[in-house]
């Protein structure tokens, strides 16, 4: 997920080996790595909370093979408008992020994967990308999202006697949740914090998670119920209703008011729970790093499925969803070889491995990171693991027919929400919006 970045960065590590014991050399522009005869690496990242994370594990690359490693984040809102740039400059990436929602737009500049070890090191290939039986697109990182919650505030809660629920595992399904939430925004003074949830923001870093994660939910039911993994053409809008329940849920119960919605950052949303303010964000594992070391420790972090009153929710687990990496197919062959050592440098360097399971907290979709035994302790995945105990089943995301869709829905949430539009609308662009959209894009 693109999330916490307010600007577009770019940052360079070129080492040659002549200098490889003076260190990384950081700037920007990437001029230099273009001349390498090694080729180059060059990453168009769409996880902007990993950007630092990422620099590291490419000045990483650098010093280890003396290829040059450069990576650009775009700013929230701004991915595909930064990448369709970027990708028209003469030095354009080699290495593109994208997801379920972006990928549509960018199968021309997917290179063939099939033959990459790095698809060949997946532990289940049923994720990955296609055009047609071609591969396009492998998942680098398993992300999931839910409601994450304050274990400490949730301990305060079961132990009044005011309180209905008395459990964690008693949540299981939307019935228990709202009476839960609605309890704790109620008796909010009495456990010391702002409101149940954190506010619900449709600033751009965090009118994703309502406008695109939150309706993935319903999609997922959409998918299931016509059977298919391929983008469908209509969606009946048959759980729209359910997706009104949670959001209903979610913007009666924060911490600040409707009519301040539209400039809350996910920031806020994110200092609201790491201070203790509230006991729920809507939120995933990418956020970890930004939680970490703060007033909730990580024994303190649970999460529950996006409940929202579906029959057989109460045997869903969490959200999950993939970030991809795909090799631009336009690159010089000079280029997409190193691109490819740099994948293969990530399975294999004990130090990159380190990086991406540690720092990033990711959760690998690779059997060479597991047989290294290197597995995340990030507490927002391992939460997953009651759920995994119970058989409960994944709400796996699917492909959108635009990021188009999302944005739209977004306005339209935030509108009901402010009072200023109606449920109606949302509904129209959750049906009407997905034809429009699929018929501008998958239809000549």
């Amino acid at each position: 997920m693109e999330e916490g970045m307010n600007t577009v960065r770019k940052t360079t590590a070129v080492i040659a080996a002549a200098v490889l014991t003076m260190g990384v050399l950081s700037g920007c522009g990437g001029t230099g790595a273009s001349s390498s005869s090694q080729g180059r690496v060059y990453y168009m990242n769409q996880k902007g909370e990993n950007n630092e994370q990422f620099v590291q594990l490419g000045k990483l690359f650098t010093k280890d093979t003396g290829i040059p490693f450069d990576i650009t984040t775009a700013s929230p809102g701004n991915y595909e408008q930064t990448l369709k740039s970027e990708l028209a400059k003469t030095n354009a990436p080699t290495l593109i992020g994208l997801d379920n929602n972006d990928f549509p737009n960018w199968v021309d500049y997917c290179d063939d994967l099939s033959g990459t070890r790095m698809y060949k090191d997946l532990q289940n290939r049923d994720y990955v990308l296609k055009d047609g039986d071609t591969v396009k697109a492998i998942p680098f990182v398993l992300d999931r999202y839910g409601i994450i919650y304050n274990r400490a505030i949730l301990k305060k809660y079961f132990a009044a006697d005011w309180a209905s629920i008395h459990s964690e595992q008693e949540v299981r399904g939307f019935d228990a949740l709202k009476k839960m939430v609605e309890e704790i925004q109620a008796h909010k003074s009495d456990l010391g914090i702002k409101g149940a949830f954190t506010s619900a923001g449709f600033e751009a870093s965090s009118r994703p998670r309502y406008g695109d994660m939150l309706p993935h939910i319903p999609v997922f039911y959409e998918y299931r119920d016509q059977n298919t993994t391929v983008i469908p053409s209509k969606v009946s809008g048959k759980y729209v209703p359910n997706l009104k329940k949670i959001f209903d849920l979610m913007i009666k119960n924060e911490t600040v008011a409707p009519t301040q919605l539209s400039g809350a950052t996910l920031d806020d949303a994110i200092s609201e729970f790491a201070l203790g303010d509230a006991a729920f964000i809507e939120m995933g594992s990418w956020a970890y790093p930004q939680l970490r070391g703060k007033k909730v420790s990580d024994k303190d972090m649970g999460v529950f499925p996006l409940y929202m009153g579906i029959p057989g929710e109460e045997n869903s687990g969490l959200t999950i969803s993939s970030n991809y990496f795909a090799i631009n197919s336009k690159a010089s062959q000079k280029d997409k070889d190193a691109t490819k050592k740099f994948l293969d440098w990530m399975l294999d360097n004990d130090g990159a491995r380190k990086i991406v399971t540690d720092t990033m907290g990711f959760e690998t979709p690779f059997k060479s990171y597991a047989k290294a035994g290197f597995k995340t302790k990030n507490p927002i995945l391992r939460a997953n693991d009651v759920y995994a105990k119970r058989n409960c089943y994944d709400l796996v995301i699917r492909p959108l027919p635009t990021a188009q869709w999302a944005l739209t829905m977004a306005d339209a949430m935030l509108e009901y929400a402010q009072g200023t539009g109606p449920w109606s609308k949302v509904e129209s662009s959750f049906v009407d919006g997905w034809t429009s959209e699929y018929n501008t894009v998958h239809k000549s």
